[in-house]
């Protein structure tokens, strides 16, 4: 069952949230998902054909973006020590290690990167709403990250589809 806020149908059409659950409960149909929830990041419709240059293309240009993203918010003292670990963290990833081993890593970057950008904690129940008001794009983006599961046993494919859809939405932010 997806984490549905109320709001989200002000953004989204009924056939891309039923996609994003799909995706997650179906190694079948993963591709087609992943197409239908690249469409609402404004991908092309074969986005889950993406060949390897174009996947490493996508990883360079997810780390620079964030990277700069993170170098460029400004933090309180106390957080300094958080945004230098995730820099480094962040120039690590996929550094010679497979994306199913990359997944719980993946999702701690980007929730270390929207606490640093946002300056609350994305796990509070009404952090959803607040990034759909102030920024639909980026409320959608949530949206998809705060439905995936902390944990999974996905393939290799899938676990590659799902960290892809994320760092395309923030290569492209």
């Amino acid at each position: 069952m997806l984490k549905q806020d109320e709001f989200i149908t002000d953004f989204l059409d009924a056939s891309t949230i039923s996609a994003l659950e799909t995706f997650l409960e179906s190694e079948q149909t993963a591709d087609t998902s992943a197409d239908k929830i690249a469409t609402a990041f404004g991908a092309k419709n074969d986005f889950s054909k993406t060949n390897t240059n174009d996947s490493e293309k996508l990883v360079t240009s997810f780390k620079n973006n964030l990277t700069l993203l993170v170098q460029k918010t400004w933090v309180e003292k106390s957080d300094i020590a958080l945004k230098d670990k995730l820099l480094y963290q962040l120039n690590e990833f996929l550094n010679g290690t497979t994306w199913k081993d990359n997944y719980g890593l993946f999702l701690e970057l980007i929730n270390q990167a929207v606490f640093l950008m946002f300056g609350q904690k994305p796990d509070t129940p009404d952090f959803a709403q607040y990034t759909l008001r102030i920024d639909p794009e980026f409320g959608i983006f949530w949206w998809y990250i705060s439905n995936l599961p902390p944990k999974t046993e996905w393939s290799e494919e899938k676990c590659r589809l799902a960290m892809m859809l994320g760092m395309y939405f923030l290569a492209n932010y």
